[in-house]
């Protein structure tokens, strides 16, 4: 299936939720940040039904800090609709970059990355047509946010992504990364095996060489990295799950 060419290819994902999440102490103190419950069930769960819908047929979920955990919630995905599969850091964690980078040979030719702590809103098909028809290295969504849901990032221009910077305030970064990227393999595969590093690294490699494409989308992210974010996340679900049972009480 990942050796087809073009958008017949299945979209494949890599979710990374590896990290420690140190920001949802003590919350994550005993439990990783993807089962963190949100709206009545982990939010693992959210996520994956997600990507199912959105036509995403495979999940890698890379993961290393309280992996087990993980395993045991998701098993294989089928009951999310969607097949689940793990690649683990293997002892030490290997950053967002490297996370990657162990996972490729789940991945395929080309694969969507994901952060473990996002849900999002927008059309994952939309950007995989795009990002396939353009045959681009790599495709980072954005969101016109003007410092709005957390402080803007990046800078776009001509179709590019121009600038990627954390952490710094200026009238140019007027996006956000919306938490979704596209990537075909070889930009991963010219990296030294098992290296450390984080997935900015590769990014700010391909801005320097004018090939990382933007893909713009309207709908706001949500996230759960934050207390405030796994507030207006928590919000945001339980109005739809109120939404749904309102439709099911009418039919």
């Amino acid at each position: 299936m990942n050796g087809t060419s073009g958008c017949e290819q299945e979209m494949t994902l890599a979710l990374l939720a590896g990290g420690r999440a140190t920001r949802l102490y003590p919350l994550t103190a005993t439990m990783p940040k993807s089962l963190v419950p949100v709206a009545g069930e982990a939010f693992l769960a959210h996520q994956l039904r997600w990507l199912g819908g959105q036509g995403v047929t495979d999940v890698v979920i890379c993961c290393g800090h309280m992996a087990k955990p993980i395993r045991e919630f998701a098993g294989d995905g089928r009951r999310f609709g969607v097949r689940v599969r793990y690649s683990e850091d293997g002892g030490r964690a290997l950053g967002t970059g490297g996370a990657i980078l162990h996972a490729l040979p789940l991945l395929g030719e080309r694969f969507l990355v994901m952060y473990g702590d996002s849900l999002l809103t927008a059309s994952l098909r939309a950007m995989w047509r795009v990002f396939c028809a353009q045959e681009c290295a790599g495709m980072m969504a954005v969101y016109r946010n003007e410092n709005r849901w957390d402080a803007s990032n990046v800078e776009i221009s001509g179709g590019r992504v121009v600038r990627y910077e954390k952490g710094v305030r200026d009238a140019g970064l007027t996006h956000i990364d919306y938490g979704v990227s596209a990537f075909q393999a070889g930009v991963f595969a010219r990296i030294a095996e098992e290296r450390i590093f984080d997935l900015g690294v590769v990014l700010q490699g391909l801005i320097a060489g004018d090939g990382l494409a933007c893909h713009e989308v309207r709908e706001r992210f949500y996230e759960i990295g934050s207390f405030e974010g796994l507030r207006e996340t928590e919000a945001m679900l339980r109005q739809m799950q109120s939404g749904v049972d309102g439709a099911r009480a009418r039919a």
